[in-house]
Formats: C-alpha cells, sequence, structure tokens
C-alpha cells in the first residue's frame, strides 16, 4: 500500500463516519413517530402560555395563589422569558424524556426488526461505529426535542407577555440579552442531563429485535425511576437515579450561579453514559444478527 493511500484512508473512515450520522440523523428526524413527538413538545408552551394569559387577563396572579403548576409559573404574566423555563420545568419530569425513550429504543431493536440492521453492518462500519454512530444521533436529538421545547416557549412568551429584565431566584435582575444567554445554557444543560437515560434506553435497545418492546421497556424505567425517586421511604436510593438531580438546572437562575448540584447531576449521567454504554457495546458486538 503507498503512502498516498495509508494518508487517504482516515479520511475515507472519517467521512464514512459523517456519512452515516447524517443518514442516522435524517432518518430519526424525518420518521412521522419522531415529528409528531416533537410537535407534542411544541405545543406545550404554547398551551402553557394560553392558559396562563386567560388566567391571568384579570390582573390575577398564574396559578393557586399565584405559585400553582411547574416551577416559574407565577412569574411568566410578568415576563414572558420565564415561558421558556417553565414549560422545561413541565416537560423535563416525563414528556422531554419520554420522547428519547422512543427514539433510544428503537434505534437498534426498530432496524433489526425491519431486517435493515444486517445491512447496516455488511457495510465497511463496524458494530462498534455503527453502535457509536447512533448514540450521537440519540443525543442530538435529545438537544433538537430540548431545544424545540424552549424555542417554542421564547416565541410564544415573547408574543403572549411583555418581555424584559429578568428576576433571578437570589432576587437580583440581570438584563434581558442575560436572561437569553442562560436561557440557553439551560436548554443545553436539560439535553446533557438526558444522555445517561438515552444510553439506558440504547442498552435495552440491544437486548431485544423488537422495536415496540424496547421503547415499552424504556419508557417503563423511566417512569419506574420517576416513582421510585418520590417514595420518601427510599430517599438513600433517589441520588443515584438518573432522574434525581434533573431539575437542578433552576440553580442556574440565581446570582450567582450554584454549580454544585448541577456538576452532580452530569456526574452521575456520566456513571449512567459509561455503565450502559459499556453494556449496549458488550451486547451489541456480540449480538447475533439473524434478521
Amino acid at each position: 500500500m503507498s503512502r498516498a493511500d495509508l494518508t487517504a484512508a482516515p479520511e475515507r473512515s472519517a467521512l464514512w463516519t459523517f456519512g452515516l450520522l447524517g443518514s442516522e440523523l435524517t432518518t430519526v428526524l424525518r420518521r412521522g413517530r419522531t415529528l409528531a413527538l416533537l410537535g407534542v413538545l411544541a405545543a406545550v408552551p404554547v398551551l402553557t402560555g394560553i392558559a396562563v394569559r386567560i388566567e391571568t387577563g384579570d390582573g390575577s396572579p398564574a396559578g393557586p395563589g399565584g405559585g400553582g403548576g411547574p416551577a416559574f409559573l407565577s412569574q411568566v404574566s410578568h415576563n414572558g422569558l420565564f415561558l421558556v423555563f417553565a414549560a422545561l420545568s413541565a416537560t423535563l419530569p416525563v414528556f422531554l424524556p419520554m420522547t428519547v425513550g422512543v427514539v433510544a429504543g428503537d434505534s437498534v431493536a426498530g432496524e433489526a426488526n425491519a431486517g435493515t440492521l444486517r445491512y447496516l453492518l455488511v457495510a465497511p462500519a463496524g458494530r462498534s461505529r455503527l453502535l457509536l454512530t447512533k448514540y450521537t444521533s440519540v443525543l442530538v436529538f435529545c438537544l433538537v426535542a430540548t431545544l424545540v421545547v424552549a424555542v417554542s416557549g421564547l416565541v410564544a412568551g415573547a408574543l403572549l407577555f411583555p418581555v424584559g429584565e429578568v428576576t433571578t431566584i437570589s432576587g437580583t435582575r440581570i438584563g434581558f440579552g442575560e436572561g437569553l444567554l442562560r436561557a440557553g445554557l439551560i436548554a443545553l444543560v436539560v439535553a446533557v442531563s438526558l444522555s445517561g437515560f438515552a444510553a439506558l434506553g440504547l442498552f435495552v435497545s440491544t437486548l431485544t429485535d423488537s422495536g415496540i418492546a424496547a421503547m415499552a421497556a424504556t419508557v417503563g424505567v423511566l417512569i419506574t425511576a420517576q416513582i421510585v425517586d418520590g417514595i420518601p421511604q427510599l430517599d438513600a436510593v433517589g441520588p443515584y437515579l438518573f432522574p434525581h438531580l434533573w431539575m437542578s438546572f433552576t440553580d442556574l437562575l440565581r446570582a450567582p450561579v450554584y454549580w454544585d448540584e448541577i456538576v452532580r447531576n452530569l456526574g452521575v449521567q456520566a456513571v449512567y453514559v459509561a455503565v450502559f454504554g459499556s453494556a449496549a457495546w458488550a451486547r451489541f458486538t456480540t449480538k447475533d444478527i439473524t434478521v
């Protein structure tokens, strides 16, 4: 093999990887099921904003006693930017991770059920690279889904309510520009917070050739974790569950920002990614593909 061939080989490999990732993302984002899920996510902030607008039309505060509903809901009528934070607070416990669970659970099992996984493995991708590509596509979807909620909340909030300086949880005020930057950072933290659950869903997807079974099992794990996390008698288990610190993103609205819980949350997600990512790799690289 000539020196030119040796130089071109990594370039071809990189191009193949990016091409595979682009194909995977296109497939995921063009599915009717995925578009429907994103549509539901986009509708949540809009419906929430309309409900708050109707409720506060007479000047009354949002929510029972001004404090009911998701976090930040009572501030929405005073500043539309808070609709972004309220929408993320409302969707993060169930709706947002459920859409991620559906995509992650179907990532491998759906291909196996459709009979296309075998043809993907015939191509010179390799099982490890294919699995990494699928996980990367799920992570991109986590970011896309989170941004859909955030952008929908921002647009609806700006159209329905006044916008301006943001009053932080600490009671200080920051400019609207800085508030937008914090909203973007919050969306990024929320997306990364879903990475551990995405790895778990990918692992479940390698255990079966039924996409529906994998999606149902992944969503079932999510619901079970949320229930266990909410039982006071199991408080000792809570800190080790992937959704336990999801709401730590609210600390980004403090001045100064409290990073302890956020860093702890990201650390928990990293452990889940390492454990279930390794388990998915071990399972997928030794799995018999018969269909």
